[in-house]
């Protein structure tokens, strides 16, 4: 199969360098393979999601130049997919309904601190409920559906981290793959999608390593072979955090809005990817020297002074 990768965005604010970052490493694997690159929205939040930031993002987008090969596919408009993929684990057995809180679970003496993406990890308080007690919490409370894993290590070779390795069963326990309000979880949702798109090979940021086992055990259960994973070192702030996606400095949309050059911007990008010194660079170069291998292995962290120097440009002030 021919290469296929994607950028699968949350319109929950405004994107920031960073997101930028992982859009542009995407879609330079994609175009250095001769391949296809392709955008999808992750909106199953519908209670941050705004069209306000999901309209920036296409613009920020075509502005940096990132087009994209198909039309974007959007997950609110896809819940039959994931209905149906839900009720293929049923009939294998592999998922059942979980009547418990979050409290519930936090309070359970065998629940020990799991993924932090999971919460604590689940003891399993409802896999063997009888069929007439499960009928009867359903009376009351709508339930979550919950994936058993296999046990024992599961591992894959990631293209930056090597060989990773994690037993879900023991660390996560039973994973929620259907929220109890109906609405499919990012773990199931994105493995229906990458295998509904023929996705070949996924790059993303490394705060996404974990979940990538169960995503794994997913693949397998629904008979679907895997893609390749990269997972990439985020870029961090000055305090050592994560970027988030806020006005300011990091904000592609106001360094669009200010009207800097996007080779600037992208001279940033990829200072921080290992292909290039911050100098302005155009697309087409970084095109050619785009090399996987080359990819950082430790995070990076945004200097504001040095970005400022960088992009010549004084931001707005905040407050």
């Amino acid at each position: 199969m021919s290469f296929r990768g994607r950028f699968a965005p949350s319109p929950t604010g405004r994107i920031h360098l960073g997101n930028a970052r992982s859009a542009l490493l995407g879609w330079l694997q994609a175009r250095a393979a001769g391949g296809r690159f392709l955008l999808r929205i992750e909106d199953l939040d519908r209670a941050r999601c705004r069209p306000a930031f999901l309209e920036d993002l296409y613009r920020d987008l075509t502005w940096l130049g990132l087009d994209w090969d198909e039309p974007p596919l959007v997950q609110s408009e896809r819940g039959d997919l994931y209905r149906d993929a839900l009720e293929r684990l049923e009939r294998l057995g592999r998922v059942y309904p979980c009547f418990c809180t979050r409290a519930e679970i936090a309070r359970a003496a065998s629940a020990p601190h799991g993924l932090g993406d999971e919460g604590p990890r689940y003891p399993g308080t409802c896999a063997l409920l009888p069929r007439e007690v499960r009928e009867e919490r359903a009376r009351t409370r709508p339930p979550a559906m919950r994936f058993q894993p296999l046990p024992g290590a599961w591992c894959f070779e990631d293209g930056l981290h090597g060989p990773v390795c994690q037993d879900v069963a023991t660390l996560v326990g039973d994973f929620v793959v259907r929220r109890n309000d109906g609405v499919a979880s990012y773990q199931l949702a994105v493995v229906v999608d990458d295998v509904a798109s023929g996705i070949t090979d996924v790059l993303r940021g490394d705060d996404l390593l974990g979940s990538t086992p169960r995503q794994l055990q997913l693949y397998q259960a629904l008979g679907a072979p895997p893609p390749r994973f990269w997972h990439v070192p985020l870029v961090l702030g000055e305090d050592g955090k994560r970027l988030a996606k806020r006005e300011g400095a990091f904000a592609v949309a106001e360094l669009r809005e200010r009207g800097l050059p996007v080779e600037r911007v992208l001279g940033v990008l990829a200072a921080w990817s290992g292909l290039g010194d911050g100098s302005p660079v155009t697309l087409a170069e970084l095109v050619r020297r785009f090399e996987p291998g080359a990819l950082p292995r430790a995070p990076v962290v945004a200097r504001e002074a040095l970005l400022r120097e960088a992009l010549g440009w004084e931001p707005a002030p905040r407050g």
